[in-house]
């Protein structure tokens, strides 16, 4: 037995046909809002340890603003590896700007997803589970520096 009612009508594939045109234009309006950001923020550190000072600029991302929320911190920094330093931090970041980015270098501040540290690159570098937070602005020379000592970090 047929219908003489057809199974969509016009009004409701003309509306499918307009959302989904619409749907670039939408997507477009959350530029700009990617969790994994590394565009610059105004927000600028210091870490100061053996006499020695070194300057970020903290990406816009959720987990770099956690990081900023935590300070002023007195840790420690220590050697690892023959390529970074790490800082452990008193409790984990957001894991809100997880993303990949292929544009590893020195320089970068990184959080160390598995273990909860900052991982601070002097050296090429390759790892997983890493979250970029920033990027030391006039250098890394005195990560280059051997040994463990005390570490402040505090809003510029």
């Amino acid at each position: 037995m047929s219908s003489n009612y057809p199974l969509f009508s016009r009004r409701a594939v003309l509306g499918g046909a307009m959302a989904v045109a619409a749907l670039p234009f939408a997507a477009s309006g959350q530029e700009g809002r990617d969790p994994a950001s590394h565009e610059p923020s105004d927000i600028r550190i210091r870490m100061t340890f053996n006499k020695l000072t070194l300057t970020a600029m903290l990406y816009d991302n959720p987990s770099a603003r956690d990081f900023a929320s935590m300070l002023p911190l007195d840790l420690k920094i220590e050697d690892y590896g023959r390529n970074e330093k790490i800082v452990y931090l008193p409790r984990q970041l957001t894991e809100e700007s997880s993303g990949p980015f292929g544009d590893e270098r020195p320089g970068d501040l990184c959080y160390f997803k598995p273990w909860g540290n900052l991982a601070l690159f002097y050296a090429d570098y390759r790892w997983d589970g890493l979250i970029r937070l920033g990027l030391f602005e006039d250098g890394f020379d005195p990560l280059l520096v051997r040994g463990e000592y005390p570490v402040r970090i505090e809003h510029i």
